[in-house]
């Protein structure tokens, strides 16, 4: 079987069913991106590049249109140069909404499509207006309207998609949703496990004589993920527990959502705000997978805030490893985690009431091991990538024959 993946940041989704179909020596895996700097054994990886930038006097509300144009225009020519090396694929895999999908199928006309939707933008009712702080205006709302347009052409163009969970499926239209199917990327599992005893011990950060650690994990520092609460919860904690230490995994960036001006980082802004003693607040950055598996399953507490938004693989990276997960009681995480269950929820905008469960954890940790014990389970049943990779392979070969 031939097969084409197609996503600007290889491999990202696509790392384990990639890998598996590329060790089957009948397949041949070819992966389409931008991304220059990762290889996976035995797949042959091919780099579009769009031939220019969005126009700067374009307007603003089309700019993601046109950038989706310039990848979906890359990625043809790209398509192009396949076939005349003989590569016709049996089946396309391809993220949707960056553009990379939106011709393809003029390139291979007959060739199945199977698009990853990760979200569909909406003004209301989930993630753009959930904060009351930052209402929008009338060019947020058309803006945010037209940001669905590649999505619209994926959907109407792709012969099956996929959706990690059932809360980022019905963001769609639902005159799509007999084309798309809920089936979560996974979670290896037997690489995130619990660690009884665990200290954590980094290259620049040892803590192995902490018995109370708070962690956080996200790609960036922004709202969308609650690091402004995070950081006025801590005032709380700190407090009230002077042997706690933090732990923060991420970069000082914005990922989704709106930037500060004058290049300020809300890491910046809240450290400012927030009076902290910094020397039990640990900004690690990103973190190798091997450091990263450390943190959490040291956590004596890992706390997911989020929008109403897409979830993190970080969450259930997090359950499977049998950290007590205090997430914000937010779609999609109550999907996953039912409060005194497998974790426990809070609201996402009161930071007191978060200091308050961080403080029930440590305050009774007996009721908290059949928590943690129920994370795991829940991996385990619900999103083991040893469960779910044959059935992302299986929906592969059905679509391709």
């Amino acid at each position: 079987m031939r097969v084409l993946f197609l996503h600007s940041n290889f491999p990202a989704q696509y790392r384990h069913v990639a890998l598996a179909l590329a060790q089957n020596p009948n397949n041949q895996v070819v992966f389409g991106t931008k991304n220059r700097d990762v290889n996976l054994p035995g797949v042959y990886k091919v780099i579009f590049e769009p031939s220019r930038n969005p126009h700067p006097t374009t307007h603003h509300y089309v700019r993601p249109l046109e950038s989706a144009v310039l990848h979906g225009q890359a990625a043809f020519k790209l398509a192009e140069q396949l076939k005349i090396k003989g590569f016709v694929p049996d089946v396309i895999c391809g993220h949707s909404g960056w553009g990379p999908t939106l011709y393809i199928k003029d390139a291979f006309p007959d060739t199945p499509l199977i698009c990853y939707f990760e979200w569909f933008y909406h003004a209301l009712g989930s993630d753009a207006d959930f904060d009351p702080t930052d209402p929008l205006n009338v060019d947020d709302i058309a803006r945010i309207r037209t940001k669905n347009a590649p999505i619209l052409i994926d959907l109407y163009t792709c012969d099956r998609g996929l959706s990690p969970t059932n809360w980022q499926r019905a963001q769609f239209p639902s005159e799509f949703h007999q084309k798309i199917s809920v089936l979560h990327d996974g979670v290896d599992t037997d690489y995130f496990k619990p660690q009884p005893g665990a200290k954590l011990v980094l290259p620049n950060l040892d803590l192995s004589g902490v018995d109370e650690i708070v962690t956080y994990v996200a790609r960036g520092m922004e709202p969308y993920r609650g690091f402004p609460q995070f950081i006025e919860t801590l005032a709380y904690v700190q407090e009230r527990r002077p042997n706690c230490h933090v732990v923060i995994v991420g970069s000082e960036r914005v990922c989704y959502g709106k930037s500060l001006p004058n290049n300020l980082t809300y890491k910046d802004l809240m450290l400012k705000k927030v009076p902290l003693d910094l020397s039990r607040v640990h900004f690690t950055g990103s973190l190798p997978y091997g450091q990263y598996l450390q943190v959490i399953q040291a956590s004596s507490v890992h706390v997911y805030l989020t929008r109403p938004f897409v979830l993190s693989w970080s969450m259930i990276e997090a359950m499977a490893t049998g950290c007590l997960v205090l997430g914000s009681d937010t779609a999609p995480v109550t999907e996953v985690i039912e409060d005194g269950k497998n974790g426990l929820l809070v609201d996402f905008f009161s930071p007191r009431k978060i200091a308050d469960r961080i403080d029930e954890v440590f305050n009774h940790p007996t009721r908290m091991t059949e928590i943690r014990a129920n994370a795991r389970k829940t991996a385990l049943e619900r999103y083991s990538l040893a469960n779910l990779l044959p059935q992302h392979l299986q929906l592969i070969k059905d679509i391709a024959s």
